[in-house]
């Protein structure tokens, strides 16, 4: 729409114009174009300088500009020069002249009904209903927009307000920094008199910090409640959710259903033909195995009868074709092997003469590698060991599910620290059964070696002798007595008739080795029953018998030399440490996979004590069957002691530093149980007495400890600091290999105690980390009597860590004392602070001591009233002794302070008036002082405060 005929044209009628029902004449039936009304301001008017930037209407009055844009549809509808308002929309915009006229249906365009877009509607009604929830879950975005732009400037102007230290992620008020950031403590420490601006202070702060929670706590909220209509959404989701789980639930129990059936129809039968078939087939192969089984079995018997028989080349061949057997055929089969016997088998050796007969045969085969062989079964032994009693601790187990947990070793790290040490308890039995096997086995071996070692010296022997026999016999000069031993037995091959002379009859004697020969002389064995050759002598057997008393018969040369032999001898006696070895290697994997969680850091001091008494029992056991002491469970006990060590340690130091943090330097009362764990220390036993709960309840708390005679006024931390000590001594008992750790732990314990207690009491940390108005003279004395009593204790801890660490080792409690220097310098500053406090009191007071009337004077009162207060603060704390020195050095702080301020104002013992007055206040003071409890005996040499006479 415009003002002019360019700018809105009518479109002509015609002929042709198929928008009116019949052809009229244009010049009549069509109205003259009219323009909008002109509800715009008009076009600017004034001189040339403003028609620069503005429309001219002479000069552009055909061109359009923004000034013809009238389209303004509400100053339309409401112009105020119509007569009326008219109704119409048409009349309303083209004016009260616009006619109404009928538009003509086209031919060419097909009648449209409700009915077309109905397929139309139902395709976009779920579309619609989304797009209408989700108008009214979301607000439009300019509005949203505005409204959230407005929040977020004020939310941020608000949180600007709250310090930034209280937005640091990591912002804790455990840190001293933080802590005194935000409580500024130094504010309220004024001096005395400011109380109620102190008091203002704290209530401004504590207004403060409220209004910082409150401003947090309201965008919390606000930002709960932006995001409260996705919370609304989600709630309403959750039931379509719901119903949509439901209902494929319901199509995967019918798919579930139709796959059991196609399976049980299609395949089931099919697949059991399968299983059938391969059934059939290993029960075939576990026939044949069986049979050749049996009748390796079956050859136990004939190698007996062969070698009762004397048959030895057929029992060696019989042996070989077996063992042959076993290695190809039956290499997988564990029922022919000795070390798999079930371990509840009383009986070491199995068919001790088999074993025998078995070691002859590889001997007279070479076969020298068995030895390997045997350390090969050995570990696979202790390996099935350990698996065998976890599956049977598991099986007993209700609580771990099979199925589930598939590892073995995962299900092993399921049980708890009793099921877990009886399974140890149980393996280390059965490791010990097997080493005793083992010993047995290899004893039985090393004798047949040591036979044929000794077969093979003697027959060399003879041969030797034999040769000077005959060089006797051929040289007429020689002795007429040759004496030939041969297998124990005296055999005289006399040249001429004559009897033994003594010398040689005892020298023959002597070289009777074997228990079952007899002696024989020249007298009662002639020369054709005593006379040997070599070839005779290998027709002779050497006797002797297995541990076991099995006889071992050698008849034959074994072709070995003596070098072969005690090689093989000495390896034996090697496998048997081989063998003590492999059980604690074991037993250490089996330990390290228990430890990989951190369980055994994790154990407790008598869970962690009554596992190492039975790891070193079984150590022990280890030694005593094999003779030497295997280092690689020892060395896992001793890294695992470690371990317990540091976190014993650390839980005790973390405990005493909470113990402090929170300790208020105030006198605690005495359970009955510490005196008792005091008694039991003097008593010379430094262990944990055992609890006495009905005589503990009866007893009531007692206000000081007793120790040998003298009370103790202490603190709640150290009576729990004394039980700590006992528990580092105690775990020394028990576990004697952490000696030397738990001497350097100990003792850093105490070094800590030490300075925490100075940093708290003498530094005044205290104030900070308890909250304590003031240090007083109390909190000085108790402090130095706690300190007192761990002095009191520490010779009798370095005797106990004395008689337990070896010679070389005893440099390390040197430890103690420095230790023990420590604590009497912290003792003696603590003394010299009580008296720096009365020195700084009688600095102040007697600086303002005039020598005037009245008697006594102020001054002195009041230096009396303090050290009444000082006596009566530190005499039911400190013994009698401590508090004389103490008041002596303060008394000697007193008289330089007077004497000072005498000299200063010029009073000399002169006898005059002044003299007089101070005279007089020096005796009230003095006594004042040694009316004191405890006091009364004191040398206090007040002459000192003198100058000498000028």
């Amino acid at each position: 729409m415009a003002s002019s005929h360019s700018s809105s044209p009518v479109p002509q009628g015609s002929s042709s114009d198929v928008f009116f029902k019949k052809e009229v004449d244009p010049t009549k039936h069509i109205r003259s174009v009219q323009s909008l009304p002109d509800v715009c301001p008009k076009e600017p008017t004034g001189d040339s300088n403003s028609l620069c930037v503005t429309p001219s209407l002479v000069t552009d009055q055909h061109r359009w500009t923004v000034y013809h844009s009238k389209v303004n549809l509400p100053a339309a509808l409401n112009d105020p020069r119509l007569a009326k308002r008219e109704s119409d929309f048409f009349t309303k915009t083209w004016g009260p002249d616009f006619v109404d006229t009928e538009v003509i249906p086209s031919f060419y365009l097909p009648q449209i009904s409700k009915e077309h877009f109905t397929i139309y509607q139902q395709e976009i009604s779920q579309r619609e209903k989304i797009h209408e929830r989700c108008k009214n879950i979301c607000p439009p975005k300019d509005t949203f927009d505005r409204t959230l732009l407005h929040t977020h400037d004020k939310s941020r102007t608000d949180l600007e307000q709250v310090p930034k230290i209280f937005m640091k992620p990591d912002f804790a008020l455990d840190d001293s920094l933080t802590f005194n950031s935000v409580l500024p403590w130094s504010h309220f420490n004024t001096a005395g008199g400011k109380g109620s601006r102190d008091a203002a202070s704290s209530k401004l702060l504590q207004e403060k910090l409220s209004h910082y929670l409150d401003i947090v706590e309201v965008n919390i909220a606000h930002q709960i409640s932006l995001r409260s209509e996705a919370f609304f959404h989600a709630m309403t989701s959750q039931h379509e959710l719901q119903d949509y789980l439901k209902k494929t639930s319901q199509a995967v129990k019918i798919l579930r259903d139709k796959i059991a059936q196609i399976d049980k129809v299609m395949c089931e039968g099919s697949l059991h033909i399968l299983r059938l078939a391969l059934t059939r087939n290993n029960c075939v192969k576990v026939y044949n195995k069986l049979k050749l089984m049996a009748t390796v079995h079956q050859t136990q018997p004939t190698v007996q009868v062969l070698l009762s028989t004397s048959e030895f080349v057929g029992a060696l061949d019989l042996i070989a074709t077996t063992q042959e057997v076993l290695q190809q055929e039956l290499q997988g089969i564990h029922s022919f092997r000795d070390l798999n016997r079930p371990l509840e088998d009383d009986c070491q050796v199995l068919e001790e003469e088999r074993l025998v007969s078995l070691v002859f045969g590889l001997l007279k085969q070479r076969k020298l590698n068995f030895l390997e062989i045997y350390s090969e079964e050995m570990i696979i032994t202790a390996k099935n060991i350990i698996k065998q009693c976890v599956i049977n601790k598991v099986s007993q187990i209700e609580d771990i599910d099979t199925d589930v947990v598939v590892k073995l070793a995962d299900q092993m790290r399921m049980l708890n620290f009793l099921q877990w040490f009886d399974l140890l308890k149980d393996i280390f039995s059965k490791f010990t059964v097997f080493l005793h096997r083992v010993k047995a086995t290899l004893n039985i071996i090393h004798s047949v070696v040591l036979s044929v070692l000794d077969k093979n010296q003697r027959t060399r022997e003879l041969e030797e002798i034999s040769q000077q026999k005959n060089a006797v016999k051929d040289n007429p000069l020689d002795t007429e007595v040759a004496y030939l031993i041969h297998e124990g037995m005296f055999i005289s091959d006399a040249f001429s008739e004559g009897e033994l002379t003594p010398v040689v009859a005892d020298t023959a004697s002597r070289r009777n080795a074997s228990p079952n020969s007899e002696p024989c002389s020249s007298d009662s064995v002639s020369e054709p029953e005593c006379t040997t050759d070599s070839s005779s002598s290998k027709e002779q057997t050497s006797s002797s018998a297995t541990p076991g008393g099995v006889d071992i018969m050698v008849s034959e040369d074994m072709k070995l030399t003596d070098l072969e032999l005690g090689k093989l001898a000495n390896n034996i006696q090697e496998l048997l440490y081989s063998a003590s070895d492999i059980c604690h290697d074991r037993a250490v994997k089996f330990l390290m996979s228990r430890a990989k969680d951190g369980f055994l850091e994790k154990l407790n001091s008598m869970e962690f004590i009554t596992l190492s008494r039975l790891m070193e029992t079984f150590i022990l056991d280890t030694e005593q069957i094999c003779g030497r002491k295997s280092m690689s469970l020892l060395g896992a006990l001793q890294s695992q002691a470690n371990k317990f060590v540091n976190r014993f340690h650390e839980e005790r130091k973390t405990k005493l530093s909470l113990l402090l943090d929170n300790e208020r330097w105030k006198q605690a009362d005495v359970p009955a149980e510490f005196q008792d764990l005091v008694d039991s220390i003097s008593d010379g036993k430094i262990a944990l007495p055992e609890k006495k709960l009905a005589a503990t309840e009866e007893r009531k708390p007692a206000e000081v400890l007793i120790v040998e005679g003298q009370q103790y006024a202490v603190v709640g931390t150290v009576l729990l600091l004394i039980r700590i000590i006992l528990e580092y001594c105690q775990c020394v008992d028990n576990i004697p290999s952490v000696t030397t750790d738990m001497l350097t732990r100990l003792s850093d314990l105490l070094k800590y105690f030490n300075s925490r207690s100075c940093q708290l009491v003498l530094g005044a940390g205290a104030l900070q980390v308890v909250g304590l108005k003031t240090i007083t003279t109390k909190n000085l004395a108790l402090s130095s009597r706690c300190l007192q009593l761990i002095v009191h204790y520490i010779p009798v801890i370095r005797a106990h860590f004395e008689a337990r660490l070896p010679p070389k080792q005893y440099s390390m409690l040197r430890h103690f004392d420095h230790i023990t220097k420590d604590y009497h310098d912290h003792i003696a500053e603590i003394s010299a602070k009580l008296v720096a406090i009365m020195d700084s009191l009688f600095d102040k007071l007697l600086s303002k001591y005039e020598v005037k009337a009245p008697v006594p004077s102020a001054c002195f009162r009041n230096i009396c009233k303090q050290m009444a207060k000082m006596h009566e603060a530190i005499f039911d704390l400190l013994p009698e002794e401590q508090t004389q020195m103490l008041f002596l050095r303060i008394n000697a702080s007193y008289k330089l302070h007077l004497k000072k301020q005498l000299s200063h104002l010029n009073v000399i013992n002169d006898g005059g008036p002044q003299n007089g007055l101070v005279t007089a206040d020096v005796a009230f003071y003095t006594g004042n002082l040694q009316a004191l409890k405890g006091l009364k005996d004191l040398d206090l040499n007040m002459a000192e405060i003198w100058e000498q006479k000028r």
